[in-house]
């Protein structure tokens, strides 16, 4: 049984494992799915079992439903994040705390749940995780350390509160950091110690007056006790005046009119106005005799002789009182758009009463909100778009480089141009365009402000083009006809003309009419139409049946008509039939002949009594006749014939043609254009006249008689007659408004202006004539304007006698009292206006209540002074003023006393000496204002001044004999210095002309022939860019060109004699030799014609000049010259044979036969059979017409027949052949234009960037409207410029410092009192020296210092009494001061503070001290402070980094000399504690380190030390190595410490890799000095070379020498 349950439990040792569980499955989307996991049972030691082996109530399931998620839920789930909890700190990894230097790390979490949308009930993660992954729940945060308060270092020790007996001494210092975070509270902000100058004689004064501060302002009691001194009311008074003067009668008118603006001056004196309502009140304070220990006494024991005054009168403070809004007015935006800016609306209150007495201000009377409008019939708010006029003619000369020789001759420019146009902004609506459907008056829409348009402005300049003209080329002329009648129809007359004509190969631009005569007539006799025409001769038949001997051959003709073309041959039966030819059969005995050549080119065209045209044929002596029987051959002049040709006179006549004239008006039809002339929207039809006269060629005009008629050119033709364009303008736009703000002195001006739209032509209706009108603006009498006006003060009114009356001096009225006085508003022109315009648009309100003072009996009165007295010059002299004794005080010997009571003042004249000097850098050169344009607003290159003199500009500043800056007109100076300057002009670059076409590379066929241009002289300053150029600086251009193979042919005269080479020449036969001389010459329609170099001809078609052959003997037979061979049938195969025949021209005797006379020889490919093709060539350049710059040019490319062999040859082969033409010979093609970077008009100059001072600049710029294209101008790099403002000083108003607290004219030191500022400007600029000058500077700028509007200049303050112990004033506010960790602001609020120490005089009274205060308020744009311990072991103190010493703010455990920021403390060898407290090893160590990041030793590190050239004292670099497996966040202070390197063991011994790296180092340095000392190493100098090697230098040019 123990084994039993032993077995069982080794079986129940597994464990229940389960798997992730899988995807969702389901056929429907929602909770209605399941998934499944594995689960299987693990054994205790980690291999897999059978799952009895595991206990099977603790198996998990392995199946469960879920939430299928389908595409569609991503709309109803959705992650909400919650916000970051508290930042909770985290203890460093090695789960140490260490002390904080920099801030504490922690941990933020939040919470992150997926929620239904629709009720934001939580649903299963994995649905939203489906679609986004879950964000992250927790944030690594930073928490500042503790931040203790830091103070000031101590002032020195205060002056001894006592002169004589114990007193103290006290030293203060103040708050610059409050404490943040938990840090330390602030120290005492005081130090006292105690001092004794000097034993007091007699008795010490221990009783001081203490004078407290004044009450709050009220009003007298009403329940006073009648007195009869009380003074009646208002109207009282006036009533009891108003029944005296009843009693004195009536006065006169004058009188009465006198009194009456009186009365209203007085009236408008008192502020009985309910907006004013000022009231007199009185104030009160106490006087207690207090002893030094701060107890009260009787008033009799302060031993002054005079109290305080204990009343005064005071203003009744009232606060401002205004009324209830009014009601919203109407909306600014009266049409509906919601792209258009939101109106406004606004609402107002009036105001009921103004404050006084320093009652509170008054609020906003105006305010305003944005606005829509409402309802339906708001109608839609104006759109606005951009319109253009139309394009400007093309010019082409705007593209023309400075080297262009057009620029001079502008006319016949063509090719690409540009054209300019003008924009505008308009109204747009649905009428826009009616104008040009039923505007009579043709106008536009008016034209409003450009700024009213938004978008992109459309372009005003665009590339055109200009056909170019197309010139006439025509044909070579052709061969005279013959003789022919004008006109075969019409045979009257019996006149004949022979005709040549060429052909019009290139139509011209304009037809016909542009080329030159295309006819030649020569008049001639016997014309006839019809001719019979020889095609050739029969073979000669002898006479009688003979076989040789003398025949006759018959002629094969055909008829042809004047053109040569065959026609029917009853057309020539007028013409006489040629005749049979006699001929010859030379017999065998007989001299053998040649047939005769074909007769030879005419040698003249036409015949004169000088020249005559012949023509010539040869023939040759074939064999020579038998001695006896035979006919002899003829003698050399028989061998020859002559005959006379072109024996027309020289006479030749054709028709010139003048330009086509105008289009003007058919006047014959006319009267059938009536109908449609009405309608000017068509054109139409007109004639064009031109002249046509006959010319005599090299004679001039002849009778028209003399031509021949036919040919003769039209004079008149129809043509389409232009049709007439009015011109088109806008509308005038409206007036510019005029300025609001008016000057007095200056005329404003208002202008309105159209634009032209489409100009006129071909006599339409002209434009008008002012396209810009301008007048004055309506300025008013007096600019629109409002200031204060202050009236007299009133009555100065004292504290009431039933209140004052048991004080001293109550029996006379006199003392301190109050006055006020009346403020009213006005306009410039003194018209009395609404109090409101004044707040809103004057200046400061003027007081209206001030102290005043009732002389008392026993005081002084004395006149205000005089004006100082004029002085004659500056600088020398005086100038004094005056006042003097008034009343009873003239008799007084106290008022005659002159130093208490001055009767005069002098000072010293002001010395107004300026000096000028200028300051700062010199401007831009900028150039004198203007530029052209041409019409239609383009603006072109060559037309705008951009360069050229110009000016540039210094500042000139003014100062006065203190070295302040004054205005510049002080030293007559307008505030620059001006210098002439120049803005280089920019340079093209600059090619030579074109040279010459060179001749084609090819006489036969296509070759190329070239052109260049080289550069002259480089682009500077922005000029026109070169084309590509090659490595000479020259660019080229290469066409195509065919030359014609039939243009230079071989021409082979007669055969020469035989020469018989036997030595018995009695037969005359035998072997010999011929001779022929052959001459290239130039080809013409009318034949061979000069003699040309024989290079020009085809060497391999030069013709035999010799031939060898045997020259028969008589009676032997004679044949004829071989005949050309026959064609061989294409294609080529190789079959066949070619042959070529002979005939006998003499039979031999009887009995011998003729020898073969056919030859053939097979067909062999390339060698006498080929095959033609056409060969195209390469595309030319793009060509342009030579009055063209840019634009559509005309490429081309040539046809070339090439054989087999690949040689070229004349194109009548292919032509023969028939074969297809399917190329396209010509094409189009564009040049791109060089257009020149436009730029915009610059700009106006912007306001200065300061209001003054002497860094302020004016800016104005320009734009790109279009940039360079092509080989165009670049834009420059100079878009903007500057120059200075003029100098003015800078005025700011600054309080001046606190006066001294006092008590008024008494001169008590005691109690409470005030204290005033100088409100006063401040001169704060150059010199960095704040000065006091006028107030009136100050002027123009709103009251607030440093923004703050709300100006104090007098606030109440403490005198203490002897022995009182009591705050100080408050220091000044710190720096702004942000939270920082690392230099990097945290999101924290910056702070500034000040505070507040306690001040004491009596040791006794230390214990009844105030508690010393601070206080801190935010700020902005806080800087980020650090705090260091400064000094040496002796003396250490902490240093703020702005430089200033403190206390508080380093942290107490980096204090040098201490190791105990260091926890656990440094304790290995050759360790110290770093700054960041952490372990370190010293210079030469390195650390080693545990797996927990702690110290474990400092091993000492091998050290490399590399010398430097001409240093014996390298510098030791060492190198220290941190474990790299670490992460560089546990070890503070060692970034970029990342290998790891120990060469020594744990034993303390060199490792052995260390040995290896020791010994390959050792054999790289042996290796390095071998190869040193070898390039080092002199070699070995040949003899005979020393001398002139030692002596020559190695230079790298070529010097020539052959040393090189």
């Amino acid at each position: 049984t123990i084994a039993f349950f032993s077995l069982w439990d080794f079986a129940l040792t597994g464990v229940f494992f389960p798997g992730p569980w899988g995807r969702c499955m389901g056929s429907e989307c929602g909770p209605g799915g399941s998934q499944s996991r594995a689960v299987w049972c693990a054994h205790v030691e980690g291999w897999t079992t059978l799952h009895t082996n595991c206990l099977q109530s603790t198996r998990p399931a392995n199946q469960q439903s879920c939430f299928r998620v389908c595409d569609w839920h991503k709309d109803l789930y959705y992650w909400r994040l919650g916000t970051w909890n508290q930042c909770v700190p985290i203890s460093l990894r090695t789960g140490r705390t260490g002390i904080c230097l920099q801030g504490e790390e922690g941990i933020q979490t939040r919470e992150v749940n997926c929620v239904l949308k629709a009720d934001g009930s939580t649903a299963d993660h994995a649905i939203c995780e489906y679609f986004e992954p879950k964000p992250r729940q927790e944030q690594a945060c930073l928490i500042p350390c503790p931040q203790d308060c830091v103070v000031t270092e101590f002032t020195p020790w205060t002056m001894c509160s006592k002169t004589c007996g114990l007193g103290l001494q006290n030293r203060v210092r103040s708050v610059v950091e409050p404490p943040l975070f938990g840090g330390l509270p602030c120290p005492n902000l005081t130090e006292f110690q105690t001092c004794a100058p000097r034993a007091c004689e007699g008795r010490e004064t221990v009783f001081s007056l203490k004078v407290g501060g004044w009450s709050e302002c009220k009003l007298p009691s009403l329940a006073s006790p009648p007195t009869s001194s009380a003074a009646p009311s208002r109207t009282a008074r006036q009533a009891r005046r108003r029944k005296g003067k009843e009693r004195k009668g009536n006065r006169d008118p004058e009188m009465r009119e006198l009194i009456k603006s009186k009365r209203n001056r007085n009236r408008l004196n008192r502020l009985e106005d309910d907006l004013w309502n000022m009231e007199i009140g009185y104030q009160s304070r106490q006087v207690v005799c207090v002893h030094r220990n701060g107890s009260t006494v009787s008033l009799s024991q302060c031993p002054h002789w005079s109290l305080p005054e204990t009343y005064q009168s005071c203003l009744m403070p009232k606060d401002c009182v205004v009324s209830e809004w009014s009601s919203w007015g109407s909306c600014s935006k009266t049409c509906s758009d919601p792209s258009v800016p939101q109106g406004s609306l606004s609402r107002s209150r009036q105001l009921i009463r103004l404050p006084t007495g320093g009652g509170s201000e008054c609020p906003q009377l105006e305010e305003s909100q944005a606005c829509e409008p409402e309802g339906d019939g708001v109608p839609p708010c104006a759109a606005y778009a951009w319109r253009s006029t139309e394009w400007s003619e093309c010019r082409v000369d705007a593209l023309l480089s400075q080297q262009d020789r057009r620029r001079g001759n502008q006319t016949g420019l063509c090719g690409g141009g540009v054209q300019g146009r003008e924009v505008y902004c308009i109204q747009a609506n649905a009428e826009l365009l009616s104008y040009i459907n039923n505007n009579k008056d043709k106008q536009a829409s008016q034209p409003v402000d450009v700024r009213l348009c938004k978008g992109t402005t459309p372009s005003t300049t665009q590339l055109c083009h200009i056909p170019c003209p197309v010139e006439c080329e025509v044909s070579p002329w052709g061969a005279w006809g013959p003789c022919t009648f004008e006109n075969c129809d019409e045979r009257v007359v019996k006149k004949g003309f022979k005709f040549r004509r060429r052909t019009i190969t290139n139509y011209p631009t304009g037809g016909e009419g542009n080329c030159p005569h295309l006819v030649e007539a020569i008049p001639c006799d016997d014309p006839s139409c019809f001719s019979w025409q020889l095609v050739k001769l029969e073979e000669c038949i002898p006479e009688e049946d003979m076989d040789c001997g003398e025949g006759t051959q018959m002629p094969q003709v055909r008829c042809v008509n004047s053109e040569g073309t065959e026609v029917e041959k009853e057309m020539c039966v007028d013409e006489v039939y040629p005749s049979s030819v006699p001929c010859l059969i030379p017999c065998p005995k007989d001299c053998a002949l040649s047939l005769w050549t074909e007769w030879s080119t005419c040698s003249q065209t036409c015949s004169s009594k000088t020249a005559e045209g012949k023509q010539m044929r040869t023939r040759a002596i074939l064999a020579y006749n038998a001695g006896e029987g035979g006919s002899s051959c003829p003698n050399t002049n028989a061998l020859q014939e002559v005959r006379n040709c072109n024996e027309h006179p020289c006479i030749v006549y054709h028709w010139q043609t003048g330009p086509w004239g105008q289009c003007v008006e058919d006047t014959t039809t006319s009267t059938l254009n009536t109908s449609s002339s009405a309608d000017k929207s068509t054109c139409t039809m007109g004639v064009q006249t031109r002249k046509v006269i006959c010319v005599k060629v090299n004679v001039g005009q002849v009778p028209p008689k003399k031509c021949p008629e036919a040919p003769r050119p039209e004079s008149v033709r129809p043509c389409l007659l232009p049709c007439k364009r009015d011109c088109i303008v806008t509308h005038f736009s409206k007036w510019t408004e005029c300025p609001t703000s008016c000057v007095n002195g200056q005329k404003n001006k208002q202008f309105r202006y159209r634009v032209i739209i489409q100009m006129p032509a071909n006599g339409g209706q002209e434009c008008p004539d002012v396209l810009y009108e301008e007048k004055d603006c309506a300025t008013p009498s007096v600019c629109p304007g409002y200031r204060w006006k202050t009236h007299k003060w009133r009555k100065c009114q004292l504290v009431p006698w039933s209140i004052r009356r048991d004080s001293k001096g109550a029996q006379e009225n006199c003392g301190a009292g109050v006055q006020t006085r009346a403020i009213s508003c006005r306009q410039l022109d003194g018209t009395v206006a609404d109090v409101v315009q004044c707040l809103k648009f004057a200046s400061s309100m003027p007081v209206m209540s001030q102290p005043c003072q009732l002389p008392c009996r026993d005081d002084c009165q004395l006149t205000n002074w005089s004006k100082f007295s004029p002085c004659t010059s500056d600088c020398v002299g005086v100038r004094t003023r005056r006042r003097a004794l008034m009343g009873k005080s003239k008799k007084k010997d106290k008022c005659k006393n002159s130093q208490m009571y001055p009767l005069s003042e002098t000072q010293y004249c002001p010395c107004d000496k300026y000096s000028a000097q200028s300051v700062g850098n010199w401007s831009d050169c900028i150039l004198p204002e203007g530029r052209v344009e041409n019409a239609a607003g383009m603006k072109v290159q060559g037309d705008v001044k951009e360069c050229g003199q110009g000016y540039r500009y210094q500042v000139m500043v003014c100062y006065d004999q203190d070295n302040r800056l004054v205005a510049t007109s002080r030293c007559n100076s307008h505030g620059y210095i001006e210098e002439a300057c120049i803005v280089p002009c920019p340079s093209d670059c600059k090619l030579s002309e074109w040279s010459n076409w060179s001749r084609c590379s090819k006489s036969c066929g296509s070759g190329v022939k070239v052109r260049s241009k080289w550069l002259r002289e480089k682009p500077y300053n922005g000029g026109r860019p070169c084309p590509k150029l090659d490595h000479l600086n020259q660019m080229y251009e290469v066409v195509p060109c065919v030359s014609d193979c039939s243009q230079y042919i071989w021409v082979a005269e007669p055969w020469s004699v035989w020469k018989v080479s036997n030595v018995d020449l009695k037969e005359n036969c035998g072997e010999g030799i011929q001779t022929r001389r052959v001459r290239c010459m130039l080809n013409t329609v009318d034949g061979p014609s000069d003699a040309v170099e024989d290079y020009l001809c085809d060497p391999e078609e030069m013709p035999q000049g010799t031939r060898e052959s045997r020259l028969p003997c008589p009676e032997d037979c004679v044949l004829s010259d071989w005949s050309p061979w026959t064609p061989c049938d294409l294609p080529c195969s190789g079959r066949g044979d070619r042959e070529r025949t002979a005939f006998a021209l003499r039979l031999p005797k009887e009995g011998e036969d003729c020898p073969v006379s056919m030859q053939t020889e097979p067909f062999l490919l390339n060698r006498n059979c080929f095959h033609y093709s056409y060969n195209i060539t390469d595309w030319s350049t793009c060509q342009l017409s030579a009055s063209a710059v840019c634009g559509i040019g005309l490429k081309t490319r040539m046809l070339d027949c090439v054989r087999s062999d690949g040689k070229s040859v004349d194109l009548k082969y292919c032509e023969e052949l028939r074969l297809e033409k399917k190329w396209q010979m010509n094409a189009s093609c564009t040049v791109e234009c060089p257009v020149n970077c436009q730029l915009s008009d610059w700009s106006a100059w912007s306001d200065c960037s300061q209001t003054c001072g002497l860094e302020g600049k004016m800016w104005h710029r320009r734009m790109v409207v279009e940039a360079s294209q092509g080989d165009g101008r670049p834009c420059p790099s100079q878009m903007e410029q500057w120059k200075p403002c003029p100098v003015r000083p800078c005025y700011r108003w600054q309080y001046g410092p606190w006066s001294e607290c006092r008590f008024g004219e008494l001169g008590l030191e005691l109690g409470e009192g005030s204290r005033s500022s100088p409100y006063f400007t401040i001169h704060d600029f150059f010199s960095k020296k704040r000065q006091i000058v006028n107030e009136e500077l100050c002027a123009g700028l709103e009251q607030a210092v440093d923004g703050d509007k709300n100006i104090v200049l007098e606030e109440t303050c403490t005198l203490p009494c002897p022995g009182d112990c009591y705050l100080m004033e408050w220091s000044d506010w710190s720096p702004c001061q942000s939270v920082c960790v690392k230099g990097q602001r945290l999101d924290f609020t910056p702070v500034q503070v000040r505070s507040r120490a306690v001040i004491a005089q009596e040791p006794e009274n230390i214990a009844q001290c105030p508690d010393q205060e601070w206080q801190t308020r935010p700020c902005s744009n806080g800087e980020c402070y650090e705090y260091q311990w400064m000094g040496n072991p002796q003396l250490i103190w902490c240093q703020r980094s702005d430089g200033i010493n403190v206390t508080g703010g380093c942290p107490p455990a980096l204090l040098p000399g201490t190791d105990q920021s260091c926890d656990p403390p440094c304790d290995k060898p050759q360790s110290f504690c770093s700054e960041e407290g952490v372990c370190m090893c010293e210079e030469g160590y390195t650390e080693v380190l545990t797996a927990e990041g702690m110290l474990e030793q400092c091993t000492p590190i091998p050290v490399l030390e590399i010398p430097t050239a001409g240093d014996k004292k390298a510098d030791v670099k060492t190198s220290r190595a941190i474990n790299p497996t670490l992460s560089t966040t546990v070890q503070p202070g060692r970034a970029g410490r990342t290998w790891y390197l120990q060469p020594f063991g744990p034993d303390g011994k060199l490792k052995t890799w260390v040995y290896g790296v020791a010994a390959g180092v050792f054999v790289l340095l042996v290796f390095i000095v071998s190869m040193i000392y070898l390039a080092c190493k002199k070699p070995k100098k040949p003899q005979r070379r020393q001398n002139n090697n030692r002596l020559k230098p190695l230079t790298l040019a070529y010097d020539g020498d052959v040393d090189m």
